[in-house]
């Protein structure tokens, strides 16, 4: 049988994300150290450990069919690559920063700036929206260095906590795109592989309706049941189970996690006892 080939990133956050994803969704893999692929137990899955700059790559020729990767290095490497799933982790900024020192108005500042970056492409399409010409500085690492030793007046670079620019002296002044890890395929990919695709697709939305999702458990009055019922959003409708005192009732729903706080207190303001939280491991709807 034919297997779909994954690529992750060969080390990093991403990777430990990447794989703890698999994990979850069935996919387990005994990588040995220095593996450039691994195949699953059961499952019709190989995984390549690659170069994040690469896979893009990799995608386009056809090698691998499918990657977990930053969006960030999509836009930047990857045209023509389309992405199939958003998963929710990894996230990111890719952004301008400048020394602490400078004044900093807008976009237009940047003109005939020199922008030390390692995302041309980005920067080069965020300066053409904005009518903007700048010089371009490529450098593969270590960007933040470049306005502190006199090589750039600026940089634009991924930004997660913002820890490294305050070390360096700068300041984040544009943010161009948000990034997070997404699931994207091969323009080349083959309708048997495609097939072993939808099904781990299929597997990674339910692991992420999972993760977004608090299971509630609570108690109440019969008389407030029905307040209680038109403040929870639930799947299709809450169940309620009645208890063994009398006049009373267990309400069971579903929670989105963005919403959770708000909703907890509406419930307590109806009424609701006893309120009990689970996280949810998978949601198959």
């Amino acid at each position: 049988m034919s297997k779909l080939r994954i690529a992750v990133q060969k080390s990093g956050r991403l990777n430990q994300d990447s794989m703890k994803l698999l994990k979850d969704i069935g996919i387990s893999i005994d990588n040995g150290k220095d593996q450039l692929k691994a195949s699953a137990k059961g499952f019709p899955v190989e995984v390549f450990y690659l170069r994040n700059g690469d896979i893009p790559q990799y995608l386009k020729d056809g090698v691998v069919d499918a990657a977990i990767i930053g969006e960030n290095v999509l836009i930047e490497k990857g045209e023509g690559i389309n992405v199939v799933e958003k998963l929710g982790f990894s996230s990111c900024r890719v952004c301008i920063a400048v020394p602490k020192s400078d004044q900093y108005n807008s976009i237009k500042d940047l003109e005939g700036k020199r922008i030390a970056t390692s995302y041309p492409n980005t920067v080069k399409m965020f300066l053409n929206e904005h009518g903007v010409e700048a010089n371009l500085h490529i450098i593969n690492g270590s960007v933040e260095i470049a306005p502190n030793i006199g090589l750039a007046d600026a940089i634009c670079d991924i930004v997660s906590s913002g820890s490294t620019l305050f070390k360096n002296n700068l300041k984040e002044v544009d943010t161009i795109l948000k990034s997070e890890a997404v699931l994207a395929v091969s323009p080349k990919l083959n309708s048997e592989r495609q097939a072993i695709l939808e099904t781990i697709q299929f597997r990674i939305q339910s692991v992420l309706k999972g993760r977004n999702s608090k299971y509630v458990l609570l108690n109440a009055p019969n008389d407030k049941v029905q307040d209680i019922i038109d403040v929870l959003p639930g799947m299709k409708s809450p169940t309620v189970l009645p208890l063994a005192q009398e006049g009373w009732s267990s309400v069971h729903s579903v929670i989105s996690k963005n919403q959770f706080w708000d909703v907890i207190d509406d419930l307590k303001a109806k009424g609701a006892q006893g309120i009990l939280v689970c996280p949810i491991e998978k949601m198959v709807l």
